[in-house]
């Protein structure tokens, strides 16, 4: 136990720190420029600096280890410029050489244990990467005739999965064999995405070493995980009132001894727009058998006519409801939602019993639980 407990101060010592970061790209020179840009505590930060013959440094301070993107621009005119290109690397303390005899494309990147791991899981994923880039190749092909093939859409959608279930293994691979890389933590909160399943992501946090989940990035998303659990499949939905398009105040609590599908959208949501008719079948289906829908906006500030018209046009004929504050909607927030089109489905009791459920997954759910 003392050994443990005399490891987790160094640990914890050295996720702040500085870094230089030394590259030489070729021959470049002015104007083409090398831009950084990584997140901090005051949100998204962009350095820029001059190559001269081929070569630029950057140096900084950082709270904890975090990725960056080091962007290159031929022509200096910034990250989004048609000659850009770029490269995913970590800061992390004390040297890091970037090197390329032609293009960032191509760089080598010499640094610490982070980077290195890096390293290694892009190597793993290298034949998952190129499959995934064959079928957007594919796609992109496609005439518009043939996008609306249903034949052509399942083949998408089979290798897609085929991708999905492929890409999960050599991440799941690469934590069990690394559990004191903080790429590992990385990697976890890239498979939850921005709609986690607390009971698939906690006990893989879990099989992490103490030192990672001790770490500020650990103790971060440590508390994401309890806060997952409040929305959890089997937990009581967490109450909320709100108005409704006359202003009225609606509580979730009214829908209580109902299926009410608690639908979290806003009006500039393609997606959101796209699963609307969906939700219209369904709910013409199941109106009468104790099921409806509230609808949640995240629509924005002066927002509401948007907000109303995109109501009128989609045909919703269910509650609706918005603080429009976008997604700092007080509902949002409760349910830790950071992507829409999302949603949870209530029972009878209050208890989530479906997330995110849409297309056929939404109607076979549906079935399950009201056809009987």
């Amino acid at each position: 136990m003392g050994a443990i407990i005399a490891i987790i101060p160094s640990l914890l010592m050295a996720q702040t720190g500085s870094y230089t970061l030394n590259g030489k790209v070729g021959q470049l020179s002015a104007p083409a420029k090398a831009y950084l840009e990584y997140s901090n505590a005051a949100g998204k930060q962009i350095d820029s600096t001059v190559i001269n013959n081929g070569s630029f440094t950057f140096s900084g301070t950082f709270d904890q280890p975090k990725s960056a993107f080091l962007v290159i621009s031929r022509s200096g005119t910034g990250i989004h410029s048609k000659d850009m290109s770029y490269i995913e690397l970590y800061l992390e303390a004390g040297n890091i050489s970037v090197n390329s005899p032609d293009s960032i494309d191509d760089a080598k990147v010499t640094a610490g244990a982070l980077n290195g791991d890096n390293a290694k899981l892009k190597i793993a994923l290298t034949h998952v990467n190129a499959e995934m880039l064959a079928l957007n190749k594919d796609y992109k092909a496609a005439t518009d005739e043939q996008r609306k093939s249903k034949e052509f859409d399942d083949n998408i959608k089979k290798r897609s999965d085929s991708i999905k279930k492929e890409r999960k293994a050599v991440n799941l691979t690469f934590i069990k064999a690394n559990p004191n890389s903080l790429i590992s933590l990385v990697v976890i909160k890239n498979m939850g995405g921005a709609m986690p399943d607390v009971t698939e992501v906690e006990p893989i946090f879990n099989s992490l070493s103490v030192c990672v989940r001790a770490t500020k990035m650990g103790t971060d998303y440590a508390a994401s995980i309890e806060k997952m659990k409040i929305t959890a499949i089997g937990a009581v939905a967490p109450d909320f009132t709100m108005a409704d398009t006359a202003g009225k105040p609606v509580s979730l609590h009214d829908f209580k001894g109902k299926y009410v599908l608690v639908d979290f959208w806003a009006s500039w949501c393609g997606p959101c727009r796209a699963e609307n008719p969906n939700l219209v079948k369904e709910c013409g289906v199941y109106k009468d058998k104790n099921f409806t829908v509230l609808g949640v906006s995240l629509d924005q500030p002066g927002a509401q006519a948007k907000w109303l018209k995109a109501i009128h046009d989609d045909h919703l004929t269910w509650m609706q409801v918005s603080d429009l504050k976008g997604f700092k909607n007080e509902a949002a927030q409760l349910y830790a939602v950071h992507a829409i089109p999302q949603n949870f489905l209530v029972g009878p009791d209050g208890k989530i019993v479906g997330k995110d459920l849409r297309g056929d997954d939404l109607a076979n759910k549906l079935k399950e639980l009201l056809d009987k």
